[in-house]
């Protein structure tokens, strides 16, 4: 933490767990469709069929109004934890911040690129 932020520990470790948290659901959405090649899915069933989606559509591996849906939530979610994050990056050490926040640019447009490629 940079010696002069007033940000208290406990609200920057927050904010590092928001980071993981969003890097790995923007893992599981980049990859949904190789790890449904090797028949494997770790996207939440729960929401998979609150969403009217079932794991042998995500195996099919259609594009459709629900999955489009699906995906959209499934970003914003995303999304927020890196909002989430954002705030406590910059009360890193600077030594820290700029990679720690690179990585978070980037990261989090591979969300774009998800939706560019329509999901």
């Amino acid at each position: 933490i940079a010696p002069d932020s007033k940000a208290s520990a406990e609200s920057v470790y927050n904010a590092a767990l928001a980071l993981g948290i969003a890097n790995q659901l923007t893992n599981i959405l980049r990859d949904v469709g190789e790890d449904s090649r090797r028949g494997r899915i770790y996207l939440p069933l729960d929401e998979l069929a609150q969403a009217g989606l079932t794991e042998e559509d995500i195996f099919r591996g259609k594009v459709t109004d629900k999955w489009r849906r699906f995906m959209k939530g499934q970003i914003q979610r995303a999304r927020l934890f890196f909002d989430e994050a954002e705030k406590g990056v910059m009360h890193l050490d600077s030594a820290s911040r700029w990679p720690v926040l690179a990585s978070l640019w980037l990261y989090r447009q591979i969300l774009d690129a998800i939706e560019a490629n329509d999901y």
